[in-house]
């Protein structure tokens, strides 16, 4: 039964949490402090009434029946005195004693007071003074002064024997009060005693108990905390397979199973992200190889393509200029597409070519001021821009880390776009705006043309993609995505502004100073320059 029972007493506690040990704790140290505490304050009421019983009631008690004493001493004297000389002066010591003896008695009385042993005492002693003084003293005191009285002579023996048992009663009386007082000073110093004793045994006990909150806290609370957070550390430094011990209450060894079982999902979910990360090195390295061969494609292919593309524009121009009229119109329609096909072509290709570029070849960095190289492209598009009156305006722009040939490019499509794609009846009307935006710069190009729908806003980046047909404005669908590989080249971002319902805003970010990095696929030198050199 006992080795059963101990167990679960074992499992019974270990389910305690740190809450229940410091409710119980305090609880048991509360009870314990305040059963000492009420027994010292016992100890201390009892010692204090001792004490004063002692100093105000036996002490003067005994003291007050010496004085009794005397003064009965003073009467018997007097009376004597006055009995064998009849000198009136002797009664003096008499009448004072019969006061004294009367105030005494009245505080014996009072001192006295609930204790039946010592008023039979005080009785006593007063009826015997009674019985001397009817027999003797009061007599001789009413006796006329001037000669001895006779009846001191003739009482003598009988008030003799008298005041003997007045001595008598006052002698049992102060044997009893001495007595009285012997034992309440003996009472009064096994008080003291057990006092000592209960205040030495409320400091040991305090300071055990002491003792053992730190030990507990110690034990229960702070080495488990502190072993958990010296776990934490270790994991925490990188050391993920290290296990966390459950110790100490039950709270807290939920607390670190909870802890560990985090531990061990978050093993599980870096393995998982390890592997993912490195599936992901692989894909992005496929994809940037993969990157590098399309841009290398794109440019070889738009390279390659410009001989063959020249002389097919050539022979379809030249077959125009020497047949065109001899032959039917049918004949003239088909040698005009072929001249605007070949024409078109190579404008795309040239595009495309430009393109792949960005980025790849020719990213020199430096200071570049983009008032300078916005000057510079309106002049470039000075003919344009007369032919429909537009209007430029610009705010002071910045000067930015950049490449100034893209700077040139993007300039150049976005102010293009904003006079080609304008209304009718309405002159263009360009405004560009610059301003800080925390590390980077916010440009705005707006104008008041055709617009672009919102559900569009995202498709005119995409290379190719138009929302017009060629016979309705001329180009080839890449301005705008070469303006959003310039852009994020340069560490930005562009868009357009789907709340602007007057034309079209574009807006677009452009770091200080970009990050250099080399464009993907990049086309070494060596190798354009033998494309270029073959036939």
């Amino acid at each position: 039964m006992t080795g059963d029972q101990r167990p679960l007493n074992t499992r019974r506690f270990s389910a305690w949490t740190t809450r229940r040990w410091l409710r119980v704790g305090v609880a048991v140290s509360l009870t314990v402090l305040t059963l000492l505490g009420v027994t010292g304050a016992w100890v201390l009421g009892r010692t204090a009434s001792l004490s004063d019983h002692l100093v105000n009631v036996r002490s003067p008690a005994l003291s007050t029946s010496f004085r009794l004493e005397s003064a009965l001493l003073n009467q018997e004297t007097g009376i004597r005195g006055y009995g064998l000389t009849g000198v009136s002066d002797f009664l003096a010591p008499y009448q004072r004693g019969l006061s004294d003896q009367s105030t005494y008695t009245a505080s014996l009385t009072e001192l006295l007071h609930g204790d039946a042993a010592g008023l039979r005492d005080l009785k006593a002693v007063q009826d015997a003074v009674e019985t001397w003084q009817k027999q003797l003293a009061r007599p001789v005191a009413a006796a006329p002064a001037g000669a001895p009285v006779q009846l001191t002579a003739e009482r003598a023996a009988a008030g003799k024997e008298a005041f003997d048992g007045v001595r008598t009663a006052i002698s049992a009386q102060q044997d009893r009060l001495r007595q009285d007082r012997a034992r309440a000073v003996e009472d009064l110093s096994a008080t003291m005693t057990l006092r000592n004793w209960v205040f030495i045994a409320i400091a040991l006990v305090t300071a055990a108990l002491t003792v053992l909150v730190f030990e507990g806290l110690r034990r229960g609370v702070t080495t488990p905390l502190d072993r958990l957070g010296s776990d934490a550390r270790i994991i925490a430094a990188g050391d993920f397979d290290h296990p966390i011990a459950s110790t100490g209450p039950a709270d807290l060894r939920q607390l670190s199973g909870e802890i560990d079982f985090m531990r061990r999902r978050l093993v599980r979910e870096l393995a998982f992200a390890e592997q993912a990360r490195l599936r992901l090195d692989a894909q992005a390295a496929d994809l940037q190889c993969s990157n590098a061969e399309l841009e290398q494609f794109a440019y070889v292919a738009s390279h390659d393509l410009q001989e063959p593309l020249r002389k097919v524009s050539s022979f379809t121009q030249l077959l125009q200029r020497r047949y065109g009229g001899q032959l039917d119109a049918r004949a003239d329609q088909y040698i005009d597409f072929a001249v605007d096909g070949a024409n078109r072509m190579q404008t795309l290709i040239n595009d495309l070519l430009a393109l792949s570029r960005v980025g790849r070849v020719n990213h020199q960095l430096q200071n570049v001021d983009l008032d300078s190289v916005l000057e510079r492209t309106l002049s470039a598009l000075s003919v344009s821009v007369e032919e429909t009156d537009a209007v430029i305006t610009h705010d002071p722009l910045p000067t930015l880390i950049a490449d100034p040939t893209q700077m040139g490019m993007l300039w150049q499509n976005l102010t293009g776009n904003a006079i080609k794609f304008h209304r009718p009846d309405q002159a263009p009307k360009i405004h560009i705006a610059a301003e800080r935006e925390g590390a980077l710069w916010r440009f705005t190009v707006t104008d008041n043309g055709i617009g672009i729908a919102p559900e569009y806003a995202e498709k005119v980046f995409v290379i190719f993609q138009r929302l017009h047909t060629k016979d309705a404005y001329s180009g080839s669908g890449i301005g705008l995505a070469m303006c959003k590989k310039i852009v994020e080249f340069h560490g930005g971002t562009i868009a357009v502004d789907p709340d602007y319902r007057d034309g079209t805003r574009i807006t677009f970010t452009l770091a200080p100073e970009p990050a250099q990095r080399p464009g993907p696929g990049t086309v070494p030198e060596a190798t354009r320059a033998e494309r270029e050199t073959q036939p």
